[in-house]
C-alpha cells in the first residue's frame, strides 16, 4: 500500500482541475495550463478542495504514488512554477542571453545555442549562471539536463556546468615517480 498515494492532493484557490474520461486531467491556474493522460488502472476522485487517487488493480499499487506525485506537481507548477539553476566553472566558459537565445562559449571552436521553448524560459543572470523556469517540472528538468550535457563537470579540476549545490567528487591527478 502506498503512503504517498493515500495522501490527498489539495487544490488551492484559483486552480481548476478537470478530469475527463480516459483519465485525461487538465489543471488550469494563474501561471498556465497543464494536461496529462493518467494510467487506466487509476481512479481519480474529486472532492471539495482535494483530489484522491485510488488503484483499481491491487498489483499496480506503485501507480498510485506515481499518479499522486505527477498530479501534485501539476498543481504546484500552475501556481508557483519550477526553477532549476546551473553554475559554470572554468576559465573562458561563459554564457549570455540574446533575445530568446542562450549563447554559450564552452571552450569549443563554436558557440552552443539554446532557445526558449514554449512554456520554458532560460535566463542568464550573470556570465557564470543559468536559470531555467517553467510550469512543467519534467520539461524544466529535461532542458536543464540537456544544457548540463554540453560540458558536464570533470572530476580533476571541477570545470564544466553543474547544478547549484551539486558536489563534484574530485580525483587526485597523476603522481610522478619517487
Amino acid at each position: 500500500m502506498s503512503r504517498i498515494g493515500n495522501k490527498p492532493v489539495t487544490v488551492p484557490a484559483g486552480v481548476e482541475v478537470k478530469v475527463d474520461e480516459g483519465n485525461l486531467v487538465t489543471v488550469k491556474g494563474p501561471k498556465g495550463t497543464l494536461t496529462r493522460q493518467f494510467h487506466k488502472d487509476v481512479t481519480i476522485e474529486q472532492n471539495a478542495g482535494e483530489i484522491n487517487i485510488k488503484v483499481n488493480n491491487p498489483e499496480e499499487d506503485n501507480l498510485q504514488g506515481l499518479s499522486r506525485t505527477l498530479l501534485n506537481n501539476m498543481v504546484i507548477g500552475v501556481t508557483e512554477g519550477f526553477k532549476k539553476e546551473l553554475e559554470i566553472n572554468g576559465v573562458g566558459y561563459r554564457v549570455q542571453k540574446q533575445g530568446k537565445k542562450l549563447i554559450m562559449n564552452m571552450g569549443f571552436s563554436h558557440t552552443v545555442e539554446f532557445e526558449d521553448e514554449d512554456g520554458l524560459t532560460i535566463e542568464a543572470p550573470s556570465q557564470t549562471s543559468i536559470v531555467v523556469n517553467g510550469i512543467d517540472k519534467e520539461r524544466v528538468g529535461q532542458l536543464t539536463a540537456e544544457i548540463r550535457k554540453v560540458r558536464p563537470p570533470e572530476p580533476y579540476k571541477g570545470k564544466g556546468i553543474k547544478y547549484v549545490g551539486e558536489r563534484i567528487i574530485r580525483k587526485e591527478g597523476k603522481v610522478g615517480k619517487k
